[in-house]
């Protein structure tokens, strides 16, 4: 049964999954009658009926404690990419003040972590079979794959210490708009890594993007590798999905991801087909993954609704208004 009075704090609120969840509070019968507070930092967004803001840092804990107030429901999204000055003020302290804030609270129902494939060592590593949610947490280098494995353990030890209700959705790189077409440039405005133009001379680089071609990502033997993604439309329904079904949440890990990792080989064929766009095969020292959903789908209801070739065909064919320029908020 969900409270009289959902009130739901969504930190990381100026992203691609916090403006798409906000968004989307709206349409979902189930949760017409929640409230929302998000939690800004270096950003904002509109205020409304339904959406309060605060600005500040979950690393603040007066910040955080002024957020909680009234809180039913976090959506925790806020996170750092390769940024070792404050991750962890941000990811481990932060998460930190918003666990121990949401223990303290008796009216609390749900808190709902979004973590990444990055825990799971992402492509970095050989992964012989498709990647459950009971595999061991393998980070590959950097600060960032190592702060997503330190969310889902402590979110882990929540629950075994406290009994929190709280569910983790591990996702993998989340697309919107024209991310994919941008992860496929020779240019300098490449979206993510690889950093095409760094793998090939320079020459090279200006050439294909000249062309318009794209990258043929190889695996070290010289198979396509098979990488996962997942739109934010469908992660958002899986946000929803676990808001409204806490019984079967609870206490869980689950995968959000295409129910087919994207085939860099599909992808090639599929926009020569379509587009006449000529790629390039480039030999990686990456590997191809398979992140296994069919739990989501078991206990959530949950079905992710775009494919390899919606994801393409939203990519290439989303035009941007002139007020909504590319910006890469965070690198990495």
């Amino acid at each position: 049964m969900f409270p009289r009075i959902m009130k739901i704090l969504v930190t990381g609120a100026t992203g691609k999954v916090g403006n798409t969840f906000l968004k989307q509070l709206n349409s979902c019968d189930a949760l017409k009658k929640a409230s929302a507070v998000a939690l800004c930092h270096n950003r904002t967004i509109q205020e409304s009926d339904k959406i309060k803001v605060i600005k500040g840092s979950i690393a603040d804990r007066d910040t955080v404690e002024s957020a909680m107030k009234e809180i039913t429901h976090v959506v925790h999204l806020a996170t750092c990419k390769e940024t070792p000055n404050d991750i962890m003020d941000v990811t481990v302290k932060g998460l930190f003040w918003l666990l121990e804030s949401c223990r303290q609270k008796p009216e609390f129902q749900q808190f709902l972590l979004v973590g990444g494939d990055a825990s799971m060592g992402h492509f970095f590593y050989p992964h012989p079979s498709p990647v459950t949610e009971s595999q061991k947490h393998s980070a590959y280098p950097g600060c960032y794959a190592l702060s997503k494995v330190l969310e889902e353990v402590m979110l882990e030890q929540y629950q075994i210490q406290y009994g929190l209700p709280s569910t983790c959705l591990r996702a993998p790189w989340i697309m919107e708009k024209d991310d994919f077409k941008y992860s496929l440039s020779f240019g300098e405005d490449v979206f993510g890594g690889p950093k095409w133009k760094d793998l090939v001379s320079l020459d090279q680089a200006k050439e294909y993007q000249k062309l318009g071609k794209v990258p043929l990502m190889m695996d070290p033997d010289g198979n396509p590798i098979k990488r996962n993604f997942v739109h934010v439309d469908d992660l958002v329904q899986a946000i929803i999905h676990a808001i409204i079904k806490p019984e079967k949440a609870n206490g869980q890990t689950f995968n959000i991801s295409m129910d087919n990792p994207v085939d860099y080989g599909e992808v090639s064929e599929y926009l020569k087909e379509t587009r006449g766009i000529g790629s390039v095969p480039i030999k990686t020292q990456y590997h191809s993954t398979w992140l296994d959903n069919a739990k989501a789908k078991f206990l959530l209801g949950w079905q992710p609704k775009i494919d390899l070739k919606n994801l393409i065909d939203l990519s290439w064919d989303y035009k941007r208004d002139s007020d909504d320029p590319r910006k890469i908020w965070y690198p990495g």
